[in-house]
């Protein structure tokens, strides 16, 4: 019988600094949710917990830097197979994230995972 993979979410060292620095700026009460597409691409984006609202479709995937980590179920069913890697690296953020502005920006890695 094969064991069944769940979604892994980790971060880099890159990655945590600038949450720190989030979290300097903002607070503690941080949250993540992947986005699928649209406007800012498939881009990993920060909020203010207070400024967004999650669904009954939002699923958390884990916890990087002390922060939640949520994808839409719909996205989670598509890419179930794969961990995901947050990193950062130089460039403008999300139009809504907290990282737009600070001159480096969240971005998802990936790995494919044999299920």
């Amino acid at each position: 019988m094969t064991e069944k993979h769940i979604m892994e979410v980790s971060a880099t060292d890159a990655a945590l600094s600038l949450i720190n620095d989030l979290k300097q700026k903002y607070g503690n009460e941080l949250i993540f949710h992947q986005s699928g597409g649209c406007c800012d691409g498939s881009a990993p984006m920060c909020y203010e917990a207070k400024d967004f609202f999650l669904g009954d479709q939002d699923i958390k995937l884990g916890e990087i830097g002390g922060v939640p980590f949520y994808m839409n179920k719909d996205q989670y069913d598509r890419w179930r197979n794969t961990d995901l890697i947050i990193d950062s690296v130089s460039g403008i953020g999300g139009m809504f994230s907290l990282d737009n502005g600070t001159g480096r920006r969240f971005l998802t890695r990936s790995t494919v995972c044999a299920v």
